[in-house]
């Protein structure tokens, strides 16, 4: 797909029209209050792998509702005292997958928490993490629309109270300095850290061209999924696009960057027709946090790929230098 969106002169100012509902902050405190109710019970059990050079360990904490979140943690095996912590966030229909798929940020001398993904890890990278909530209703196939009838049940939710208590569980391992934490992820991956940025202190935020935000934009925009979704749920359901977008304001990465205090590296692909260039920059343009972004001027979804590695690699090194 060649350019589609705004030129990029307009890309840089492009701001969002919507605040954030006047009880956003209230929402989420309430929401995260329910979640500490119960005790975080994070666990790390060491699991056999083949690599002499990290050390994999299985995670369980208590997500959203106290229901249990799977992980995994990886350490470089040569460490001397705490470390600073990548917390990573999944891509679309993507779980944790086996204990020996994530060795880059271990490799570059970081502990790194990937946290799985509730409901998801069947379309690309399997996942052990179940999604039980009641009141969902009828959705469009996939997680989009997934207990839209109403903010209370809507499936980010519960996603997001996973994500802040998985930067919680990783804080809580002895071998973590929780001073020195980021979130970061691609796509839906991005959009989470966007989240996990604005409700906790994280120190770094790496949203990788991120989904999930600007929502009312991207479905009127594009119609390839997983923005797809929405629009199908709102062909058949042609009377609930307002109440449907209502709910998705409190969900929405614009509102979240607007409140994120981490210093940030964002990326954009220029020809990115499942998370539109328009969407990436009203989320970077909010952001308020110190902030930089990448752009990809001919690439799509995929983004930078391991150039954007190694650009990630490099803040994480800028912002905490080796001991």
């Amino acid at each position: 797909m060649a350019l589609f969106d705004l030129p990029l002169d307009q890309l840089r100012t492009y701001r969002a029209p919507h605040a954030a509902p006047a009880d956003f902050d209230a929402f989420w405190s309430g929401t995260l209050e329910g979640a500490r109710s119960h005790d975080l019970n994070a666990t790390f059990e060491r699991v056999d792998t083949p690599y002499r050079t990290v050390d994999v360990y299985d995670v369980t904490f208590a997500g959203w509702a106290g229901q249990p979140v799977k992980g995994w943690l990886t350490l470089p095996r040569a460490r001397d005292g705490r470390l600073p912590c990548v917390v990573e966030f999944i891509g679309y229909g993507g779980g944790r997958g086996l204990a020996t798929d994530h060795l880059t940020y271990a490799s570059a001398g970081y502990a790194h928490l990937i946290m799985d993904t509730r409901g998801q890890g069947s379309v690309w990278r399997q996942g052990d993490t179940p999604d039980d909530a009641p009141g969902s209703g009828p959705q469009v196939p996939g997680f989009m629309t997934r207990g839209v009838a109403h903010r209370d049940t809507y499936y980010y939710r519960r996603v997001f109270t996973d994500a802040v208590r998985a930067v919680e569980a990783a804080r809580s391992h002895p071998d973590v300095d929780g001073s020195r934490l980021a979130v970061v992820g691609g796509s839906q991956g991005g959009g989470i850290a966007l989240a996990a940025a604005g409700l906790t202190d994280a120190a770094l935020c790496l949203p990788d061209v991120p989904f999930l935000c600007h929502y009312d934009r991207a479905a009127r925009l594009v119609d390839s999924f997983p923005y797809g979704e929405i629009v199908t749920y709102l062909k058949t359901h042609k009377d609930r696009a307002e109440d449907v977008f209502g709910v998705l304001a409190y969900f929405d990465g614009v509102h979240f960057a607007a409140r994120a205090q981490a210093s940030a590296l964002f990326s954009v692909g220029l020809m990115d027709d499942v998370c539109p260039p328009s969407t990436v920059y009203a989320a970077f343009n909010a952001y308020a946090g110190d902030k930089d972004i990448r752009v990809y001027e001919f690439n799509r979804h995929e983004g930078g790929e391991n150039v954007h590695t190694l650009e990630k690699l490099r803040f994480l090194a800028q912002h905490w230098p080796a001991r």
